[in-house]
């Protein structure tokens, strides 16, 4: 593996940075080792906080830092393992995750261009697609999860990027990742896809033909719900432009949000993994039980996307929705009568955390705009933890018999 090495304070900096992405190791050495840093006569097991704002001026190569708004080698740990996992060529990381959205459809799209986005998003991606863009002249097209085989029709010649979510927030709707980017690419436009709910653990866009993949690192790659933090990851020619608006517009990530952050993506792997069994039995538990209408779960033979999320996905993940007998009374009496799972927003952290979509990320938009995404008031948004599952289970089980 290719070092690289730079003066910091007097001690030797050796980063095991560039081939990280290419080394035959599995996904869980990835997250523990890829981008760690090694410092000369100290040489610490865990890597250290670089807090500072500031450095000694570059040598006279001109290589090093500057200022931490342009790098920092913590935030750089980050930007390698999300590299690695994902099979990139680079990675950044952002003060937020809407930080590296916004930042990324600036840059890729541009004044005067055109972005083809999928309806079914967070609902800030939505809103600032919706609001914010043609502020900058850009056009946006929105377009139903059912359209994407037909997605052809919607592009223009100035469309310069094709922008979604697989499984979407919160219906769990999973597309053809293949056919979007192969549609895109046919148009000289880019693909760009929100793999917050899959993680790289369960999902690798690049090798479905994504050019640029982002996160949301508050959630499953930091896992322990105290960082809010965004990153990207694509080919370094990609990135290059997004780096620059990065510095520009002052999106940059914290250190100690770094540090946090790489920590918590040591143990993604066997967190997907506990995720994953969760949320399939609790998927299976809440589409058998009366309380509930519907489970919206791509684990499930029942889910319309079933096949093809078998076809793309290593596993299914931790997040589910499903709609309660009742409206919107019911499922906040459900919500009150929970006893170990928590209703609060966010998501992929080691607790289970339930909200109502209706009131949390969705509730930017009008009950009309909501209903025409098939976001009812009666459902239930489910980040199922790493409990045990049948804590889980019975606080459930409880909490729907009070309805």
């Amino acid at each position: 593996m290719e070092e690289e090495t730079s003066q910091v304070g007097g001690y030797t900096l050796i980063q095991n940075r560039s081939d990280c992405m290419k080394a035959k190791q599995g996904l869980s050495t990835k997250c523990v080792h890829a981008g760690k840093i090694e410092c000369g006569r100290v040489a610490p097991v865990a890597s250290p906080i670089f807090q500072t704002s500031s450095y000694y001026y570059p040598t006279e190569e001109g290589e090093g830092y500057i200022y931490t708004r342009h790098g920092n080698p913590t935030q750089e740990i980050a930007e390698d393992r999300i590299a690695a996992l994902e099979g990139a060529q680079a990675g950044l990381v952002f003060s937020s995750g809407m930080a590296a959205i916004t930042t990324t459809v600036l840059s890729t799209v541009g004044e005067g261009g055109h972005l083809i986005a999928f309806e079914d998003l967070y609902g800030n991606t939505y809103t600032f697609f919706r609001s914010e863009l043609k502020r900058f002249g850009i056009d946006v097209t929105f377009i139903k999860t059912k359209d994407a085989s037909r997605i052809g029709r919607f592009f223009r010649s100035n469309t310069k990027a094709v922008f979604f979510e697989s499984p979407t927030n919160p219906l769990m709707r999973v597309l053809d990742i293949s056919r979007v980017s192969q549609a895109a690419h046919k148009w000289s436009a880019k693909a760009i896809i929100d793999n917050t709910f899959a993680t790289p653990i369960n999902q690798r866009p690049l090798e479905l033909g994504v050019d640029i993949v982002v996160h949301s690192g508050s959630k499953y790659l930091n896992g322990h719900s105290d960082v809010i933090s965004g990153l990207v990851a694509g080919s370094k020619k990609d990135l290059h432009e997004i780096e620059e608006l990065r510095t520009t517009m002052g999106g940059c990530l914290d250190p100690n949000a770094a540090y946090l952050l790489q920590r918590g993506m040591m143990t993604l792997c066997v967190r997907m993994a506990k995720h994953n069994e969760n949320g399939l039995k609790v998927a299976e538990f809440l589409e058998n039980h009366k309380k509930v209408n519907k489970v919206h779960y791509p684990g499930l033979p029942s889910h319309p996307d079933h096949e093809l999320a078998k076809s793309m996905m290593h596993g299914f993940g931790g997040m589910l929705s499903f709609e309660i007998k009742g409206r919107r009374r019911e499922a906040n009496r459900f919500l009150n009568e929970l006893k170990l799972l928590l209703a609060a927003t966010s998501l992929g952290g080691a607790e289970t955390l339930i909200s109502v979509p209706a009131e949390t990320s969705h509730s930017y938009l009008s009950r009309r705009e909501r209903l025409g995404l098939g976001i009812k008031d009666n459902l239930v948004r489910m980040s199922v933890g790493i409990e045990d599952f049948e804590d889980i289970k019975k606080d459930l089980n409880q909490a729907l018999s009070k309805i």
